[in-house]
């Protein structure tokens, strides 16, 4: 499914752009279902991720948060399955991985800025990596509301943000932003440094986040805990195993 150019990209610059591998018309129901499960969830929206102690920032000011999209409706179910998206997270992490989370953030007017980060234990890869993102566009990414930064070829250095930089809130002179349609989706090697900026926009800026780890890694959602028995009959053997119940 990925090209041997797009694999070497990847594997080089720590991300890769895959294209837009959801309609126009699947964006417009996703974020249809998410509006209905914030309006459901209310001042619990997210609360599964309070639960979870793998989570370091369950609560995030300036973002709304929704989790456990798995269980909350089929229409997230290509999100975790998608061929494209798997042999990203394939290229990074080998054949034995699983789903850790799938999240929906959401950058609030003014707010959504993070310092430059990295997701495995705020640690350096040690020589493997143990994680990988894929981060799936809801509004257009601009350079105005919010868009993801990533500093290329960090993954494979030796040192974390908070030691290289005077102060990692800061713009890295060799980041880049994703910029993309709606709709377009992007796999980044989480042990690379990236963080979210500041939506600078009076609209929300959209994004779901399917996450994933190694098998021998602990899910950021606990997958067995919380899968209902309509969504096991709904997505068979393979994605059981993806997500590991």
């Amino acid at each position: 499914m990925l090209t041997k150019e797009e694999i070497e990209f990847l594997d080089t610059n720590g991300y890769l752009k895959l294209g837009q591998l959801l309609t126009p018309e699947q964006v417009k129901q996703v974020n249809e279902r998410l509006a209905e499960l914030m309006d459901n969830e209310g001042e619990n929206a997210g609360s599964e991720l309070a639960d979870s102690k793998y989570i370091r920032h369950p609560k995030e000011e300036g973002a709304d948060r929704l989790a456990d999209l798995v269980n909350k409706g089929s229409v997230f179910d290509i999100f975790y399955t998608h061929p494209r998206v798997l042999a990203g997270i394939e290229a990074v992490l080998g054949h034995e991985f699983k789903l850790s989370s799938l999240n929906y953030r959401a950058a609030k007017p003014g707010k959504g800025h993070q310092k430059l980060h990295v997701d495995w234990r705020n640690a350096i890869a040690d020589g493997s990596f143990k994680v990988c993102n894929s981060i799936w566009l809801l509004d257009d990414f601009t350079e105005q509301n919010g868009s993801t930064r990533i500093v290329p070829k960090t993954h494979k250095g030796s040192v974390l943000p908070d030691e290289a930089m005077a102060d990692p809130n800061d713009k890295h002179p060799d980041e880049i932003r994703i910029i993309a349609p709606a709709g377009s989706v992007f796999i980044f090697n989480s042990h690379v440094w990236h963080g979210g900026t500041t939506n600078f926009t009076d609209r929300d800026r959209r994004s779901i986040h399917s996450y994933f780890c190694t098998r021998d890694q602990p899910q950021q959602i606990d997958q067995k805990r919380y899968i209902t028995q309509e969504t096991s009959e709904r997505i068979g053997e393979v994605g059981s195993h993806i997500l590991d119940v």
